[in-house]
């Protein structure tokens, strides 16, 4: 099943779907979590997606897994890259060089990685708008940031961000920062504050000439009259955060049912800010108050749409909302709206947080499809029934029967021992040798899976591999009929390439299947093999001391039964 997925992964990446590259190699990694090619995979189906968080994630875990691997070390300087950490990047490369020195992959990456490190980083696109020393006095003009002046920490962060334009970029969540920038650009930007929510784009006003400040000029903000409402407005959201840092407090200290409280009263005095409802439902998801979070999760969806609030903020709420509805599962079915609530969380803000809840939920919605579907008495009866048809030659039906007696019963050897022989009446040769090597995984002393493997194995015209089959079964069954009559059968075949009683036909497609077996390959591209076969030929004295090596008859065997050499 994992093998499927991967190939699946690896044609959607190869034609450009990206997207469903991640979702194949995510169900592939959900039944072999510790395949490290799989998280390599999917680390550079992410990069393509320019998700470098995500991709390097994974390319962590493949070198977690797998610290010897060259690509794990490739995959990780190329998520550093991408993420902009260039120093990072060259330390992930070079640590791959020093199991591969020559790899051209990470020789090119380290390459890259060096060069965009050397570069000088780059300006922030806002620095003009917060130089000179008429920023205070352009803030202080303004109503709303004449308000955020008398706040120490806004004006810390502005002093920050004066010294560093390039800081701006981690403040892009504090309304009063982005409303700042407004006035500096004379752009009006719209906040979840503002009264106009028509505004859905930040609209542009006339520019008005600025006076040159004199030199004796202070930036300290002049003292503005305010009205009566707009001093409640400012008091009512200063006294919401202060409710919201003892929350947070509270909350630190586990004093749940207190940070509710003091969240509550935040919300009583500034429902303009939806933090209030989402850090309340933290405190309920702590609590096992599971319908409370998700109700609080629900109004700051909605109310946070009608402020237009941060993308980051609503994802937060549906992710927090997908783990109540996890938390509340008791069946498959009841997976469904957590997936969907964090597919939807995703939309609005790929956080590998909220990807790694919802990779959790679907693997864990499948497990219990699977509990819940098995049923040992309903698969005995679905397995007789394709015995029947099985008898009546009716080898699709009878496989759809054994394909439900798998699903009713994944532990049942002789369900696919079975459908393993319906595969080989219909000549799906790959798919009847994996049935009946998983049969032998799940009962390695039930004798069928042998006879079954090596079945298939002869008719593929593996006869060295068929035999080893059928020796393997007779350990456990020593007198089984199937298991002797097989291993004659290959006996036979093999012999028959020793006499070199083989027509040219018969000769040609076996050598030709026998150079695609990767043993062969390495058996010919072996230098001592290879000056082997040359005292065969030439050194009868050498060859006679060879013939003393098992390890090397083996081979031999092999290339004799390939037809690639004869004995005579």
């Amino acid at each position: 099943m994992a093998e499927e997925a991967k190939a699946k992964g690896n044609a959607a990446f190869s034609a450009g779907d990206f997207a469903a590259a991640v979702r194949h190699f995510s169900d592939a990694i959900a039944v072999a979590p510790s395949n490290h090619v799989l998280y390599s995979n999917r680390s550079a189906a992410h990069a393509s997606l320019q998700n470098y968080a995500e991709a390097l994630a994974d390319a962590q875990k493949t070198v977690d897994l797998k610290p010897d691997w060259p690509k794990g070390h490739s995959r990780l300087g190329a998520a550093h890259l991408g993420l902009g950490r260039h120093r990072d990047a060259v330390s992930a490369y070079r640590a791959g060089l020093r199991i591969d020195p020559d790899n051209a992959a990470l020789n090119s990456g380290l390459a890259d990685a060096q060069a965009a490190a050397s570069r000088p980083p780059p300006t922030s696109p806002f620095a003009t708008a917060f130089s000179g020393g008429d920023m205070w006095a352009r803030l202080a003009a303004d109503p709303t940031a004449r308000d955020y002046l008398q706040e120490p920490e806004f004006v810390k962060i502005m002093q920050d961000i004066q010294k560093d334009p390039n800081k701006f970029n981690l403040h892009l969540s504090d309304q009063r920062v982005m409303h700042a920038i407004g006035v500096l650009l004379n752009v009006k930007i719209q906040t979840p504050s503002d009264n106009d929510n028509d505004a859905g784009v930040p609209e542009e006003e006339e520019e008005e000439e600025q006076a040159e400040p004199e030199p004796e000029a202070k930036p300290e903000p002049e003292a503005v009259e305010l009205t009566e409402e707009e001093k409640e407005v400012r008091d009512r959201k200063g006294r919401a955060q202060k409710e919201k840092e003892a929350g947070n407090a509270a909350y630190k200290k586990k004093d749940f049912e207190m940070a509710i409280r003091h969240y509550t009263t935040a919300l009583e005095l500034d429902d303009e800010d939806i933090s209030y409802l989402t850090n309340r439902a933290a405190v309920c998801l702590e609590m096992g108050k599971l319908e409370e979070c998700i109700k609080d999760c629900e109004k700051a969806v909605e109310r946070g749409r009608e402020l237009r609030s941060d993308y980051k903020m609503i994802a937060r709420a549906l992710t927090r909302k997908g783990t109540a509805l996890v938390k509340m599962a008791k069946c498959s079915k009841d997976y469904e709206p957590a997936i969907e609530t964090f597919q939807k969380a995703l939309t609005e803000h790929r956080n590998p947080d909220t990807l790694k809840k919802l990779n959790e939920a679907e693997k864990a919605k499948k497990e219990l499809e699977l509990q819940e579907y098995f049923d040992p008495k309903l698969a005995d009866e679905e397995r007789e029934k394709g015995n029947e048809l099985f008898k009546q030659q009716k080898y699709p039906e009878a496989m759809k029967h054994y394909t439900e007696a798998i699903k009713r019963n994944p532990k049942d050897p002789k369900a696919y021992s079975n459908r393993a022989a319906c595969y080989t009446k219909l000549g799906a040769m790959p798919e009847g040798l994996k049935d009946a090597e998983k049969c032998i995984e799940l009962d390695p002393t039930f004798p069928k899976g042998y006879t079954r493997k090596g079945a298939v194995q002869f008719f593929m015209k593996e006869y060295d591999k068929a035999l080893e089959t059928y020796k393997e079964g007779l350990k456990h069954d020593p007198n089984n009929q199937e298991l002797l009559d097989g291993m004659r059968r290959c006996v036979e075949q093999i012999n028959k390439a020793s006499r070199g009683d083989l027509t040219p036909e018969e000769l040609k497609e076996r050598q030709a299947k026998a150079m695609q077996d990767p043993e062969i390959q390495s058996i010919l591209q072996d230098p001592v093999m290879r000056q082997v076969l040359i005292d065969f030929q030439e050194n009868p004295g050498a060859a006679q001391e060879h013939t003393k090596n098992p390890m090397v008859m083996n081979k031999i065997q092999k290339l004799v039964s390939a037809g690639i050499v004869q004995m005579r």
